[in-house]
């Protein structure tokens, strides 16, 4: 007889026993382990390949910086990586080396006398970013992911660890060059109360959506939205 559209045969039904939770719970582990080799794999392709093919475009901007401005090619600060340990993060400097803030406190805003020339044009075409690609291969970094800050970094004028007690656990996963915060709009200052939230709120939603599939996505969109249209500063 038909019951509920299973069918049994004059013994016990056949119905489907609902999975154990143990079962379940190892399910998720596996596609989680696949999910983050593949990722993995995306990383290293990816900035491999990034490195290589962008490799002339290194050379014209470490001249370029070279000679409008003195000081080196590269900017080092250092961010709050996996977990919350500190690293050290590459770019391209846009700056005046004496006006430099290693602390990364002072956020820049538009038409900050602090910039280059030079710098104005890495700034809002987010090239000055290019350098964390070798982050990637360190390890420091994924190709997409929450990005990464420095430690203090103000949210509305008071610290994020402050300003939302969840703000720590969007380092659980490795900071990323671009991630779905940036893609969605929400990038630059964070001076706003809104601003603030919504670029956190987007950073804790990656890390709860993510996969290789998500972060292919994420990596198209910056291209065509940052690369092409850049409007950063």
């Amino acid at each position: 007889m038909n019951i509920a559209g299973y069918v049994t045969w004059g013994r016990r039904s056949t119905l489907p026993a609902a999975a154990s939770p143990h079962r379940v719970a190892a399910g998720w582990r596996a596609a989680g382990a696949a999910n983050n080799v593949l990722k993995k794999l995306l990383d290293l392709t990816g900035a491999g390949t990034g490195l290589l093919l962008l490799f002339p475009l290194f050379v014209a901007v470490s001249v370029a910086i070279k000679l409008t401005s003195r000081g080196p090619v590269f900017f080092k600060q250092t961010r709050y990586g996996l977990n919350g340990a500190p690293f050290t993060v590459l770019k391209f400097r846009t700056m005046h080396v004496d006006m430099c803030d290693s602390t990364g406190v002072r956020q820049t805003v538009e038409n900050d006398p602090r910039v280059t020339l030079v710098g104005a044009f890495l700034r809002k075409s987010n090239f000055d970013e290019l350098p964390q690609l070798i982050n990637v291969l360190k390890g420091d970094m994924s190709l997409v992911g929450p990005r990464p800050h420095v430690p203090g970094m103000l949210a509305a004028g008071v610290p994020y660890e402050e300003f939302d007690p969840r703000y720590m656990d969007r380092h659980r996963v490795l900071p990323g060059i671009t991630g779905l915060a940036q893609v969605k709009g929400f990038r630059g200052e964070t001076r706003e109360v809104y601003a603030a939230r919504m670029r956190l709120e987007h950073d804790l939603a990656y890390i709860r959506q993510q996969s290789v599939l998500l972060d292919v996505k994420i990596i198209l969109a910056t291209v065509a939205r940052e690369f092409f249209s850049g409007k950063g500063y």
